[in-house]
C-alpha cells in the first residue's frame, strides 16, 4: 500500500484568491487524498514587496515541520529564497519542489522589481529538486534560460470544470440580453489581461451585435480598475457590458454554458486555465496571438488570434463569429474536440503527486 505522502505548498497570502495559480493549487490539494496524499498550506503574510521575505525563517520552519516534501508556489520563491541557504545539507533537508505559473519575475510587474525578483526567484530554484511548470511553453523558456531539462516537468491544470449551481447553467445565449452573442470575459483587472483594449473593441461594434459579461477581479489592480470604470461610464458602451466581479469557479462554469464566444486579449499567460476551460465548454475563442494561447488554439479552427495591440483586428474578429452562428458553432465544437485531448484535473493531479514522490524517493536515497 502506498504511504501517505505529506505536502507543505508554500504561498503567499489567502490560497482561495481568484486566480489560476492559487486555483490550480487549491484544486491539488482537493484531490491530493485520491492520489494517496495531503496537503496543508502554508502562507506568507501580503505585505509591499519585499516585505514578506522578513517572515521567511518562520515560514521555511513551518513547512518543513513533519512534512514529505515541500512545494514552493511560484509567486512566493522570491521570498523564501534568502532563507533557503540556511537550511541543512540537501541530503537531509526536506526535499524542495518548485510550482511555477510564471517565468522568474513575475508578469504583473515593473522593470525594478521584476529584476530583483528575477535574481531571487532563480536562487530559490537552485534548490529545488524538481520544476513543475504549469504548461510545455513555460517548461520550454526555462530551459532556453539554462535550466536542466531533467529537473522539468510539465503538469498543466486540468480542462474540466466545477458543476454550475443547481439551476444555474442555463443555456447558450442566455448573456445576449436581446443582442445577437453574448461575449465572456474571466479576467482579474490588471493591464496585461487586456481589458481597455476589449472595451475599445466591444466600442467598435454595431450596438445590436454582442453583449459583453466580464467575471473577474474589479480590485485587483486599482489604477488600472479606475482606468476601466472611466471607459465603462463613456456613452459608447451604455448598457453593453455587463460587470459580474469575482465569482466562484462554479458561477464562472455556469457563465461558460451560457456565452457564445470566450474573449481574452491577455498579452501573456503562462498557461492560461480559463482559455482551457472555455474550450471545454464549447466556446470558441479570440485573444492575441501571444504567450500560451497558439499553444492552444489554432486560427481560424477553434478561435480567432489577432496580432497582440491590434484593436481593430479584435474587433473584427468578435463580428465576424457575431455574424456566422455556423461558424460559431463549427470553431465551438473544434475547441470541444480539442480541449478532450487535454489531461483532466484528475490526471493532472496523478502527475503532480507522481513528481513529488519522485522527490521524496530521491531524499530517502541520498543526494540528488
Amino acid at each position: 500500500m502506498t504511504r501517505m505522502l505529506t505536502v507543505s505548498l508554500v504561498t503567499l497570502g489567502d490560497p482561495g484568491r481568484l486566480t489560476g495559480g492559487y486555483r490550480y493549487h487549491r484544486r491539488m490539494a482537493e484531490l491530493a487524498p485520491s492520489c494517496g496524499a495531503a496537503i496543508r498550506f502554508v502562507s506568507f503574510p501580503e505585505r509591499p514587496f519585499p516585505l514578506p521575505a522578513l517572515a521567511g525563517r518562520a515560514v521555511l520552519r513551518q513547512a518543513g515541520a513533519d512534512a514529505d516534501v515541500v512545494v514552493l508556489d511560484s509567486i512566493a520563491a522570491a521570498f523564501l529564497a534568502p532563507w533557503l541557504p540556511r537550511r541543512p545539507p540537501r541530503s537531509t533537508a526536506v526535499p524542495l519542489v518548485g510550482s511555477l505559473h510564471q517565468p522568474p519575475g513575475g508578469i504583473d510587474h515593473g522593470p525594478p522589481r521584476r529584476g530583483v525578483q528575477a535574481a531571487l526567484d532563480r536562487l530559490a530554484y537552485r534548490h529545488a529538486r524538481l520544476l513543475l511548470v504549469a504548461s510545455a511553453a513555460l517548461g520550454e523558456e526555462l530551459a532556453a534560460a539554462g535550466y536542466p531539462r531533467e529537473r522539468i516537468r510539465v503538469v498543466p491544470p486540468g480542462r474540466d470544470l466545477p458543476a454550475a449551481p443547481s439551476g444555474a447553467a442555463g443555456r447558450r445565449g442566455d448573456l445576449r440580453q436581446g443582442r445577437r452573442v453574448g461575449l465572456l470575459c474571466v479576467a482579474n483587472w490588471v493591464p496585461r489581461k487586456g481589458v481597455l483594449e476589449l472595451l475599445e473593441a466591444v466600442a467598435g461594434l454595431p450596438d445590436g451585435l454582442a453583449t459583453l459579461h466580464l467575471a473577474g477581479d474589479d480590485r485587483a489592480d486599482r489604477r488600472y480598475g479606475d482606468r476601466v470604470r472611466a471607459r465603462l461610464a463613456r456613452p459608447d458602451l451604455a448598457g453593453r457590458v455587463v460587470v459580474h466581479g469575482p465569482l466562484p469557479a462554479e458561477r464562472v462554469a455556469a457563465l461558460y454554458q451560457q456565452a457564445d464566444v470566450f474573449v481574452l486579449p491577455s498579452l501573456r499567460e503562462p498557461y492560461g486555465t480559463v482559455w482551457g476551460e472555455a474550450m471545454a465548454a464549447g466556446l470558441p475563442v479570440v485573444g492575441w496571438r501571444a504567450g500560451n494561447l497558439p499553444h492552444l488554439a489554432t486560427d481560424g479552427r477553434d478561435g480567432l488570434l489577432a496580432d497582440p495591440g491590434d484593436v481593430d483586428a479584435l474587433r473584427d474578429a468578435l463580428a465576424r463569429l457575431a455574424d456566422d452562428e455556423d461558424l460559431r458553432r463549427a470553431m465551438g465544437a473544434a475547441a470541444a474536440e480539442r480541449a478532450a485531448e487535454r489531461p483532466t484535473w484528475a490526471r493532472s493531479a496523478a502527475l503532480f503527486f507522481s513528481a513529488l514522490r519522485e522527490a521524496a524517493a530521491a531524499h530517502d536515497t541520498g543526494p540528488a
